[in-house]
């Protein structure tokens, strides 16, 4: 089958004001738009998704955690923590993801990592596990220093990753909560305007800009949104998160137990096996794409083949594009054939 891959969205980059931005499917890793991503930026407070992440996976949320004095009175924004009082991991998460607390992401910092040099270097670890190539760590809070930086790009897929996390998840998606004698309210206006948005940071600075990473789920799909030096950024996100959820939609390409070709077998008791997709794929699509299958495996097969072992590959392809790849395997089993006794010359002569 011919494939003529159709790209259709319906935002163009001069509808936006961000400088750098990128709409990823988180589903299944498609970027649908994407302007300037692989940009190195410093991205402010939206660190702070990387802070949270490692201390979800680090600590117990129940912990109780007893404030520091390096973690009173630390510049921009804050939950105004006091030294010596006591709050739990979680209620700091709140304060680092809802009201951006720079003092609540020091305090984490310190008591997960001992030091925030040596939280630092755990969030720097969590990066290059992630393969976040053009990102670095200098502090969990993201003030500005040199060496602290990101890409809309690594961002994206950070979101896309912590997402996954259900304390995470819960945390970026509450819109208010009474801590102690502390009202806090997410920044994140977008979790009021639009439909399924369920966080995930903002971030500012004089020097970054305004930056905003959002996520929102509709029918089972994520979709994740980041914009770098964007003045317009709640729009921005609305209109780019509308328009990926109207766009593109998630459809079945292969379902496991397909058969998607088959093999000659030569010297079997059959002619040939089926090749068996081990699992199933699916992927974003706009109106028109026709993704298509290319099987990588042998041309032919010598008897005994064993039904279930390995057969190799199907290539899912979008123009000259992989977009997925689903082993396969044999889906019978085919014997060598029996050979009949051949009867000799005089045999057939006389009638033995």
């Amino acid at each position: 089958m011919v494939l003529v891959a159709v790209l259709l969205f319906s935002v163009d980059a001069q509808a936006i004001s961000a400088q750098k931005a990128i709409l990823m499917d988180s589903t299944t890793g498609r970027v649908i738009f994407e302007q300037r991503a692989d940009e190195e930026s410093l991205i402010a407070s939206t660190t702070k998704i990387m802070t949270a992440l490692v201390v979800c996976q680090q600590c117990n949320v129940l912990d109780r955690v007893r404030i520091p004095e390096e973690a009173v009175g630390i510049e921009g924004s804050s939950m105004y923590l006091k030294p010596g009082e006591i709050l739990t991991v979680q209620e700091l998460l709140y304060g680092l993801m809802l009201h951006s607390g720079n003092d609540a992401a020091v305090a984490l910092a310190i008591y997960a990592g001992g030091t925030v040099e040596g939280f630092a270097q755990m969030m720097n670890d969590k990066a290059r596990a992630l393969e976040l190539k053009n990102t670095h760590f200098e502090n969990p809070n993201g003030l500005d220093a040199p060496g602290h930086h990101s890409t809309a790009r690594d961002l994206a897929v950070l979101a896309a990753y912590a997402m996954e996390d259900p304390i995470f998840r819960k945390t970026v998606s509450t819109k208010q909560i009474k801590i102690g004698d502390r009202y806090l309210t997410n920044h994140n206006k977008l979790l009021w305007r639009v439909e399924g948005a369920e966080g995930v940071k903002t971030g500012f600075t004089k020097a970054a800009g305004r930056i905003l990473v959002s996520s929102a789920q509709r029918d089972g799909r994520r979709l994740v949104c980041v914009t770098i030096n964007a003045p317009d950024d709640w729009n921005d996100h609305a209109q780019l998160l509308e328009q990926g959820f109207q766009d593109y939609s998630v459809k079945p390409i292969v379902y496991e137990e397909d058969v998607l070709g088959y093999r000659p077998v030569v010297g079997g008791d059959a002619a040939k096996v089926a090749l068996i997709a081990q699992e199933g794929f699916s992927y974003a699509l706009a109106e028109g794409e026709v993704p298509e299958i290319r099987l990588d495996c042998r041309e032919f097969l010598y008897a005994p083949v064993t039904e279930g072992a390995d057969a190799g590959v199907a290539y899912v392809m979008l123009g000259d594009k992989i977009i997925g790849k689903v082993p396969l395997i044999y889906g019978g089993t085919v014997e060598q054939k029996k050979e009949t006794e051949k009867k000799s010359i005089f045999e057939g002569w006389f009638g033995g």
